[in-house]
Parts: structure tokens; sequence; C-alpha cells
């Protein structure tokens, strides 16, 4: 099944299509179609999921899947949260965002420094499915104060995952797929989506 993926985000769609395939879902970015994302004006998680998930259905004719996820930090109050793609200003880049954290969080002890990934998935079939599918997952860790590791995305260099000593950037992509945030959402929506359509 062809899935618009409502997003242009390189590494979302990298991780989203690796964990999709084996299913038979081919997941394709919207920009591909000519899709620009439209404002993410949602107050939560869920919301700007949906939006952006029913924005894409409707301009693709096409069932859509969008992600809304974002770090929470204790030592700032829960912040970026929502707002963690455009935490250094809109338009900023990962590295951005990623130095503007290191900024915010200089002087934070170690035991001070829990965070956590958030991330809700919301499919619809189409642009105004009544019974949208959402998943959630969470995946709890550590900050530290210098990046490290090459791989992942967004602030997985200074993100150490609880019960590890290696930061998410250094996870290799099975392994960082098995643990995430983004991981564990989507296998909840699978087994929903696997639920609402039995035979498939």
């Amino acid at each position: 099944m062809r899935v618009v993926l409502a997003s242009s985000n390189k590494g979302k769609l990298r991780e989203l299509a690796a964990l999709l395939a084996p299913l038979g879902y081919d997941v394709v970015a919207q920009n591909t179609l000519g899709i620009e994302t439209p404002p993410e004006t949602g107050d939560s998680f869920i919301a700007n999921a949906l939006l952006k998930a029913r924005y894409a259905a409707a301009a693709s004719s096409l069932p859509s899947l969008a992600d809304d996820s974002g770090i929470e930090v204790d030592a700032l109050d829960g912040r970026p949260g929502i707002y963690s793609a455009r935490y250094a200003g809109e338009g900023a880049s990962d590295d951005e965002n990623l130095r503007k954290m290191l900024r915010e969080m200089a002087g934070v002890p170690e035991g001070k420094r829990m965070a956590r990934y958030q991330c809700v998935i919301a499919f619809v079939r189409t642009a105004d499915d009544p019974h949208p599918i959402l998943a959630a997952g969470v995946w709890e860790g550590t900050l530290i104060t210098e990046p490290r590791g090459l791989g992942g995305f967004g602030y997985d260099p200074i993100f150490i995952p609880s019960g590890f000593d290696r930061t998410a950037a250094e996870l290799d992509p099975a392994e960082k797929n098995s643990l995430s945030h983004r991981g564990k959402a989507l296998r909840s929506l699978l087994t929903q989506l696997q639920n609402a359509c039995p035979g498939s």
C-alpha cells in the first residue's frame, strides 16, 4: 500500500520506511508529491500529528501517516516539547537546535539532566477519516554536554537512553528502531492496523 509520510524530514522518512517496508507499505515523502507542511498550530503532539496527516491525505488522495515528536527536558520545564524542530527559530537546522539546547543546559548538574523523547503517530485513510489511528511512544534518557555519534538526527547526539552508555546517535539504525519513541509508536500503530484489517 502506498502511504504518504506527512513530513519532508529525511531522517524520519528513513526510519519509518525501514520499519514499514517489511509489512508491505511503500512510504513516500510528501515533498516528492509537491505537498508542503502546513503550519503546526496544534497545542499537543496529537493535534499536530492529526493536522499534518489530514492535510497530506487531502492533497494526495492517499492514506497518510504523520508523526509529531519532540524532546521534553525536565530542567527546562518540559521544553522544547512540540517546538523541538523549531527550538532555535522557524527553519532552524538540527545543529542550530542542538547548539541552543547545549547553551540552555550549560551548568545543569548531571543528576538533573533527565529528558524523554515523545512521539505520536497518526494514520488516516482519508482527509476526513472519522476514526484516525493514533499511537504513542516514549523514550527516557539523559542529556550529555558534548555531542557524540554520527547516526540519527535531531537531539540524538546528546541523548543517552536509560540503561545505555552510548548516545542515540551512536546506536545502529536497527538498534535505535527497536528502542526509540518512534519505533514504539509505530509498533503500536501496526498492531492497531492489523487489528483493524484482520486479513492483512
